[in-house]
């Protein structure tokens, strides 16, 4: 089954209701029909870097959202996405003094 690396999320069953609230006394002509559905978890696929390792794992909007915020307000994220990572600028090369 599908779910969030983080948090756990996965697809749920569950029922839909429409608005008709059908009367009183419980008639089934006139009652609300309920049907069964799926609620899905918006689940992405995302490459994250964990100890200098890039893995391709799946994380829900939500969890993005947050280590994003994260990353803004300066605190350390769970997990670090691969699109926000700086790559580190090579050292500069001292001058090398020539002889003329």
């Amino acid at each position: 089954m599908n779910s969030c690396l983080i948090c756990g999320k996965h697809t749920v069953l569950g029922r839909s209701h429409t608005h008709h609230r059908g009367v009183a006394g419980g008639r089934w002509k006139k009652r609300a029909p309920k049907t069964n559905r799926t609620f899905k978890a918006n689940l992405q696929k995302v490459t994250v870097v964990f100890e200098s390792q890039k893995a391709s794992v799946k994380l829900c909007a939500k969890c993005i959202k947050r280590i994003k915020k994260d990353i803004a307000d300066g605190k350390k994220p769970i997990l670090m996405l691969e699109h926000l990572v700086k790559p580190k600028a090579p050292e500069p090369q001292p001058p090398v003094a020539t002889a003329l």
